[in-house]
């Protein structure tokens, strides 16, 4: 398969079309091999406009999904960045030539290696791994200019926002039962302000769902 080409496509065909204009997310999102971060035998879906089922709750979001994240994020060449959500490091490669330091946060500590050692090798050197949990995120690192939680969530947790810098964004798709909006929360001092720029929906991310209620 010509994973070139394929890559090429999905740029002129699902991005292009659907208000994806900031032309550094389209130079990045046309240069990472997507195609890396899926094992062998799903490498072939590796550009459809769909996400990508890879077992046990893990999933490669569809590329339009990210790419109206990214669009909306107004990524700056100096941002430190925090990704949430991201099982493959695809996410992270991406913002990786968007951003000035990408941290990745990894909840499950066997699937670090496999992905520190694919940054090596497409040279996303400024993408660091960071150990932590999704809903805690990494506060003895913050502030962040930009927090990415690379799903879809109900709700944001609260300590998340209180991890951005001054003008910091945090953005996520939130979603209500098969509908969802990509959402950008912008810190201002103590104030947090909203956005919904794009109509989204992705599969919740399972740490951000809601907890269950007591019944009676």
């Amino acid at each position: 398969m010509d994973f070139a080409r394929a890559r090429a496509n999905m740029v002129a065909n699902q991005l292009r079309p659907n208000r994806i204009r900031d032309p550094r997310v389209l130079e990045a999102m046309g240069e990472v091999p997507r195609e890396l971060f899926l094992p062998k035998h799903l490498r072939a879906v590796a550009y459809h406009d769909e996400d990508i089922d890879l077992g046990n709750g893990r999933r490669l979001i569809e590329p339009l999904a990210l790419a109206k994240m990214l669009e909306a994020a107004a990524v700056r060449p100096e941002d430190a960045v925090l990704v949430i959500g991201c099982d493959t490091g695809y996410s992270a490669a991406v913002l990786s030539r968007l951003a000035g330091t990408v941290f990745l946060l990894v909840e499950e500590e066997a699937a670090a290696e496999s992905i520190e050692k694919l940054m090596m090798e497409l040279g996303c050197e400024n993408v660091l791994l960071q150990p932590g949990k999704p809903r805690e995120g990494l506060p003895q690192l913050a502030p962040f200019d930009l927090v990415l939680i690379a799903g879809g969530v109900a709700e944001v947790p609260r300590g998340l926002l209180e991890q951005l810098a001054d003008g910091g964004r945090l953005v996520t798709v939130l979603v209500e039962g098969t509908a969802g909006k990509v959402a950008v929360f912008e810190r201002f001092g103590g104030a947090i302000g909203k956005i919904t720029p794009f109509d989204a929906w992705v599969p919740p991310l399972p740490a951000f769902l809601p907890e269950p209620g007591f019944t009676f």
